[in-house]
């Protein structure tokens, strides 16, 4: 690898598994110390394992609830600790309910916003400060094409959670601008991960969905993690504010 976030350090939520191991790995093959967490213990012990296997540095804190702001501030004390501060934050964790409006209970809507939308407060809340007093950062947020467009499968919190994230993401790009700090998202298509596997896995749904998709397929997690990448380095040090989509073409149809 060349190194592209040597010296770096790296927060990176849900790292227990799908886009949060991928990228994980990758920063921590280009150089960055990465700080990670997960409420999934056995899936973020065995991340680590699988980064210091390949040559990498990395720590993990577990089980971290991130849509408890006391838990969120542990975790970033356990990463000053660690590395003595932080250089990137990716938000890539998140776990929605899904349901049509007149279906969805006020509980799944409440269990959306805070474990999608809540949680992006909470770390951006702490991190900013830390970052200004640094003297600037990266923040990668997580979003998705469901912020940007409908869908048939009750994605009625979802999409708000998601478009919220687009939004805040550009408020923290202005906000963060006189301080070096830059802020974008990541909108991915159909990935797949394990929070994909049962709808993938039937074949009917499956097919219409990929048909609907220029490319013809669904992505990689490592697809998601190459952007996040790019966005992390100082090879895109004029982009903020900016919300990438990584979505085989499905938005443009």
């Amino acid at each position: 690898m060349s190194g592209r976030l040597e010296g770096k350090v790296a927060l990176i939520t849900g790292t227990g598994g799908g886009q949060g191991r991928e990228a994980a790995k990758l920063f921590a093959c280009e150089g960055a110390k990465v700080v990670g967490c997960d409420l999934k213990v056995e899936g973020a012990e065995a991340t680590v394992e699988m980064v210091q296997a390949q040559g990498g540095e990395m720590v993990s804190l577990q089980p971290v609830d991130l849509g408890d702001g006391e838990q969120v501030r542990n975790w970033l004390d356990f990463a000053i600790q660690s590395y003595g501060g932080f250089d990137i934050l990716y938000n890539n964790a998140s776990s929605p309910k899904f349901a049509p409006l007149d279906q969805m209970t006020w509980e799944e809507w409440s269990y959306t916003i805070r474990n999608e939308l809540d949680l992006v407060y909470w770390t951006c809340h702490y991190v900013f400060g830390h970052f200004k007093a640094r003297g600037g950062g990266v923040i990668i947020n997580t979003a998705s094409v469901s912020g940007l467009v409908g869908s048939p499968i009750g994605n009625f919190a979802h999409g708000a959670t998601k478009g919220g994230i687009i939004g805040l993401t550009k408020q923290l790009a202005v906000e963060g601008a006189p301080f070096g700090i830059r802020a974008n998202a990541i909108s991915p298509g159909v990935i797949e991960t394990p929070a994909t596997e049962l709808l993938l896995g039937d074949p009917r749904f499956s097919k219409k969905l990929i048909n609907a998709i220029p490319l013809h397929r669904v992505g990689q997690p490592e697809e998601i993690a190459t952007v996040a990448l790019f966005l992390a380095s100082s090879e895109a040090s004029y982009i903020t504010g900016a919300n990438i989509v990584v979505d085989g073409g499905l938005t443009a149809m």
